[in-house]
């Protein structure tokens, strides 16, 4: 079996722990007020990588809550995947000189895709993921609240030609519901572009993350799991245990 990694999430809005049900941003449920103190907590259940976004980042199209993003950077001993509101050079230069393992873009690959296209080959497939956010097999973009004509493949496929070798491939109508994730539609992103894909949205259940993890010969690399997390619906220290078995 390929390498499969859980990524326990940590959205932030306004400093705190939250989830939103379906990108809604009138839909929130606050988890926790320090997200580096949620990270440790992930940390120590086990987790090898950490999935931080910046909600306030992502709807106003500039990084916001990024201390709290580098603070759990510098002061653990695990890797952080940190995405929203990045949309500069400088804003990818802040987060990957600070700790941060992996940043994350997303609607600016759909609409500056030469920047994209620089940054991947600046920083590496290894550094730079794509976010693919779809709602119908389509791109969602700016913070879920606009639906473009792009589907994720044609997206996946121009971004692998632009050197990505990782997407985070999210089911917009799966996210927050608890009813398991798209894993076709997943598994059909990463064998038509080749590339590595994390699964994002649903996955709720040990058995969610069992399923994934079976396909990692088919290119699913992980899964981000939030909600189901705090909740206590999928224990993270037994799902951790049950990916990392040899």
């Amino acid at each position: 079996m390929s390498k499969f990694d859980l990524y326990p999430a940590i959205d932030i809005r306004g400093g705190r722990c939250v989830r939103l049900l379906q990108g809604d941003y009138e839909k929130e449920t606050v988890y926790g007020d320090s997200p580096a103190a949620m990270a440790e907590h992930f940390q120590k259940a086990g987790a090898s990588w950490i999935h931080m976004v910046d909600l306030d980042g992502a709807r106003e199209k500039q990084r916001i809550n990024h201390a709290h993003i580098v603070e759990a950077a510098r002061s653990l001993n695990v890797n952080i995947q940190a995405g929203g509101g990045i949309r500069s050079e400088e804003d990818v230069a802040y987060y990957l000189e600070r700790g941060v393992g992996r940043v994350i873009l997303g609607s600016v690959a759909l609409h500056h895709p030469d920047f994209a296209k620089d940054m991947l080959s600046r920083y590496g497939g290894s550094r730079i993921a794509i976010g693919l956010d779809a709602r119908d097999g389509r791109i969602a973009v700016n913070g879920w609240l606009e639906t473009s004509d792009v589907t994720a493949v044609a997206l996946g496929r121009k971004m692998v030609e632009y050197g990505a070798e990782t997407f985070i491939f999210t089911d917009i109508s799966k996210d927050g519901m608890m009813e398991g994730p798209n894993v076709k539609a997943t598994a059909e992103l990463a064998r038509e572009t080749g590339a590595e894909v994390i699964a994002s949205g649903g996955v709720s259940r040990l058995e969610d993350v069992r399923e994934l993890a079976a396909r990692s010969g088919d290119g699913i690399a992980g899964a981000i799991t939030g909600k189901a997390v705090y909740t206590g619906q999928l224990d993270l220290e037994e799902a951790l245990q049950e990916v990392n078995r040899p």
